[in-house]
């Protein structure tokens, strides 16, 4: 089903005349440096493509001849069609026994081109600039030092006078397209004829893949498809990709499509450790193909989330989401693994469908908040809420998959998720700011919304009548134990405040996780306290109207309990953040 939609959104891309994915042989690939020269072979210049694109430099992508997998004690042995990396193209570092054999690899593949291609112009420039001693001029340009930077050094050849590196020039670009599917693969000596067999994608009769492309999804790129040789995979005497045959276009086209998608900058969203891509099956889905991103991971605006989910409400209750109600919606989730890449989650929905479960995520999150806080979070902000230090390296591992599973299929939210909020809001109970000194939001808004996600949508779920679903702002009809005590907390700690207006520490610092979790371990205790602390109060009415929020409170409360579930838990947290907002919020004067 993945590689089935991932070939028909190639096919849809290809059939589109304004699409720039790469036909079949191709690939698109980045080329930092090209090494100009003349028809000759006369070495002319290092060029540099590269663009600065933010605070990157970024060399500029050409359509190349596909390159093929190569991995293993003979990865040298192969390479590509006039381009390749500097190991390859100029024996660089020249003492290295590996970049030797790379560059007698290339050397002997340039000789066994056809004579017809060859004699190409630009061909024949190149073969001739590695037989006039080209390569040491090209290491004593001034930029090459540079260019041995690279990461990524991958370089060719142009012609002085042309815009297009020789790979790209139109004979050589013939020569691919007429030999699709004879091209042998690495290591094809083992197999002298190609296998034909029916491909489990299409059903069409092809040859078939051995190994299947790379997708590059970090660092160590590894394959979607791919089976371990004489490692308990083989069945039926049959080795890597014949286990399960593809053929060679369909394989070309299911790796291209998600290379496309790795690449877009409207297609992908990284979170954590998952990497996520997603399509729409038509080309008149594009806009919310577009759209998609924002909604999880506003780039550089803050406020491009909350104009994109607004403009999704309206499309939804204006009818405009309506007419896509048939129309499919693909979402990917992948993740580096040792041995080739894992599906984190493959989910398949309708437009319609996919919008209102995002605009149902954004509505259990909502909750009051401060004026100059973000009205909807990015997925991003809530895995860093439940972080140590609020730091993207440190959010649990797979949380960011699952919380995203959950998201688009309208699940419940990770029980992880929850367990790693109450964690925090417990552990930062005492910290303190290192610039102000002054104690920080333990139960901050991205928390509280958490919170009250994971709480009301496991009760819609699960236990639709058994609990009252926590509303936005206060509620004082809600008779839970756990919020009652969490807003009973925050109106003691007000009251301490108050009392006592330089207090470096709070009750919140000192008492809040035993609070939270074993209410009659503290909870008399501070009730005495808060005698002491209203007689400091001068004003007799501000007196008076914290008496009687402690009364109202207190009115359904005939013993503090010995200890909360971690449900009742997150109640605690969402009835302090509720009655703390409630005190800073401006009441509307009497008449």
């Amino acid at each position: 089903m993945i590689l089935h939609a991932l070939k028909e959104y190639y096919d849809r891309k290809a059939a589109d005349p304004a699409s720039d994915i790469a036909p079949e042989g191709f690939e698109k690939k980045e080329l930092p440096f090209l090494i100009v020269i003349k028809a000759d072979g006369q070495f002319v210049t290092l060029e540099d493509t590269r663009e600065k694109v933010g605070k990157k430099l970024v060399g500029k992508t050409y359509l190349l001849p596909r390159s093929t997998g190569r991995s293993g004690s003979k990865s040298h042995a192969t390479t590509f069609l006039l381009w390749d990396h500097i190991g390859y193209v100029l024996q660089h570092p020249a003492t290295d026994e590996k970049a030797r054999k790379q560059h007698t690899t290339w050397i002997s593949a340039l000789d066994e081109l056809p004579n017809d291609l060859q004699q190409d112009e630009g061909v024949a420039a190149v073969i001739k600039f590695h037989k006039t001693g080209g390569i040491e001029l090209v290491k004593a340009a001034p930029n090459w030092d540079e260019c041995s930077k690279q990461v990524s050094a991958n370089i060719a050849f142009r012609l002085a006078g042309e815009n297009t590196p020789v790979p790209c020039r139109s004979k050589v670009q013939q020569y691919v397209k007429a030999t699709l599917g004879k091209a042998p693969d690495e290591d094809a000596s083992d197999h002298d004829s190609p296998i034909y067999a029916r491909c489990l994608v299409t059903g069409e009769l092809g040859e078939i893949a051995r190994k299947h492309g790379r997708t590059p999804i970090n660092k160590d790129t590894k394959s979607l498809v791919a089976f371990q040789k004489n490692a308990g995979y083989d069945s039926y005497g049959k080795e890597q990709g014949y286990n399960a045959p593809i053929c060679k276009s369909t394989e070309f086209a299911y790796t291209t499509a998600l290379n496309t998608l790795l690449k877009s900058k409207t297609s992908r969203i990284q979170v954590g450790d998952a990497t996520t891509v997603f399509w729409a099956a038509k080309m008149e889905d594009d806009e919310f193909e577009q759209n998609f991103a924002f909604f999880f991971e506003p780039k550089d605006d803050p406020d491009q989330e909350t104009r994109a989910v607004k403009s999704l409400h309206n499309s939804i209750h204006l009818g405009a989401v309506a007419a896509s109600v048939d129309r499919r919606f693909f979402v990917l989730g992948l993740s580096p693994n040792s041995a080739r890449i894992s599906i984190r989650f493959w989910l398949v929905d309708t437009i319609t469908g996919m919008a209102g479960k995002i605009l149902q995520h954004f509505e259990d999150l909502n909750i009051d908040h401060g004026p100059n806080e973000q009205k909807t979070l990015p997925l991003k902000r809530l895995l860093r809420a439940v972080a140590l230090m609020e730091d993207d390296e440190n959010i649990p591992p797979n949380l960011s998959g699952e919380t995203m599973r959950a998201i688009l299929s309208g699940t419940a939210y990770p029980q992880t998720l929850f367990q790693a909020c109450i964690r925090r809001i417990k552990a930062e109970q005492a910290a303190k700011n290192k610039l102000t000194g002054k104690s920080k939001p333990h139960v901050s808004y991205p928390r509280a919304a958490l919170l009250k996600a994971c709480l009301n949508r496991s009760l819609r779920l699960h236990h639709p009548t058994h609990e009252k679903q926590i509303t936005m702002s206060l509620d004082l009809t809600n008779l839970n134990i756990g919020y009652r005590l969490g807003r009973l907390f925050a109106a003691l700690e007000k009251i301490q405040t108050e009392a006592s207006p330089g207090l470096n520490a709070t009750i919140r610092d000192k008492f809040y996780g035993a609070a939270s979790g074993t209410p009659v371990a503290v909870f008399g205790n501070l009730m005495r306290l808060k005698n002491h602390h209203l007689a400091k109060l001068e004003n007799v009415g501000r007196r008076v109207n914290f008496e009687r929020l402690i009364g109202e409170i207190m009115s359904d409360i005939t013993d503090f309990p010995p200890h909360l579930t971690l449900a009742d838990q997150g109640r605690f947290a969402i009835g302090y953040y509720h009655q703390t907002q409630d005190f800073f919020t401006k009441k509307p004067a009497k008449e």
